[in-house]
C-alpha cells in the first residue's frame, strides 16, 4: 500500500472536519509543525498590518481561543513549532507580532525554529497537527499561498514519522519568550 493510499485527502471545496470537531476527541497532546514562511496571505489582518494599519478587529484571535478552550480545559496540551526563515519574511514579521494576541493567549506554547537549526532533522513536506498521536492532518497549500488540500491518516507508521519530526524540531526550537526577530 502506498503513503497516498493511507491518506483521505480533501479539496477546499469538500467538507472537511473542522478543527473544532477533531478536537473534540483530543485529550492528550495537540501538536503543530509550521514550515512555510508565508501562507495565508489574504488574511485581512496581515493585509492590513502590510499597509500599516492597526488592526483591531480580533474576533479571529478570539475564535481561536474558543476553539481550544474546551480541549484546554480537558487538560489537551497545545505545542506549536514554527520554522523560520532569517532574515524573516513579512509575514512571520507579523505572526511573531501578533503570537501573543493568538497563540499564546490561547493556551499555545509555542517555539521557533530557525531553518539553520533544522538541516539535519527529517521533516514530512507539508505543516501539520498530531493530535493524541493518533491523527494527523496535513494542509497542503497551493504556489498562491492558499491552503487547497487537507489529508488526514491515522495510519501509525505516518503518526509515529509527524510525532518523532516534531519532538526533534520542538527540541531544537527556541521558546517564544527567548527568541527576537
Amino acid at each position: 500500500m502506498s503513503t497516498h493510499d493511507r491518506m483521505k485527502t480533501f479539496a477546499a471545496s469538500e467538507k472537511v472536519p473542522t478543527f473544532a470537531e477533531l478536537l473534540e476527541t483530543c485529550h492528550v497532546s495537540a501538536v503543530h509543525l509550521e514550515i512555510h514562511d508565508e501562507h495565508m496571505t489574504s488574511d485581512p489582518w496581515y493585509q492590513a498590518w502590510l499597509a500599516g494599519e492597526k488592526w483591531t478587529d480580533l474576533s479571529g484571535a478570539e475564535k481561536w481561543t474558543a476553539t481550544l478552550a474546551p480541549a484546554i480545559k480537558r487538560g489537551v496540551k497545545f505545542r506549536r513549532v514554527r520554522m523560520i526563515s532569517e532574515p524573516a519574511s513579512n509575514y512571520m514579521r507579523w505572526q511573531y507580532e501578533v503570537a501573543p494576541l493568538t497563540q499564546l493567549a490561547a493556551g499555545e506554547d509555542l517555539r521557533w525554529l530557525p531553518r539553520r537549526l533544522a538541516s539535519a532533522i527529517a521533516i514530512p513536506a507539508n505543516p501539520y497537527w498530531v493530535l493524541d498521536d493518533r491523527l494527523v492532518r496535513f494542509s497542503v497549500y497551493g504556489g498562491d499561498g492558499e491552503v487547497h488540500w487537507r489529508q488526514f491518516t491515522e495510519d501509525s507508521g505516518i503518526v509515529g514519522m509527524c510525532a518523532r519530526a516534531f519532538e526533534e524540531c520542538w527540541a531544537a526550537a527556541i521558546p517564544h519568550e527567548g527568541y527576537r526577530i
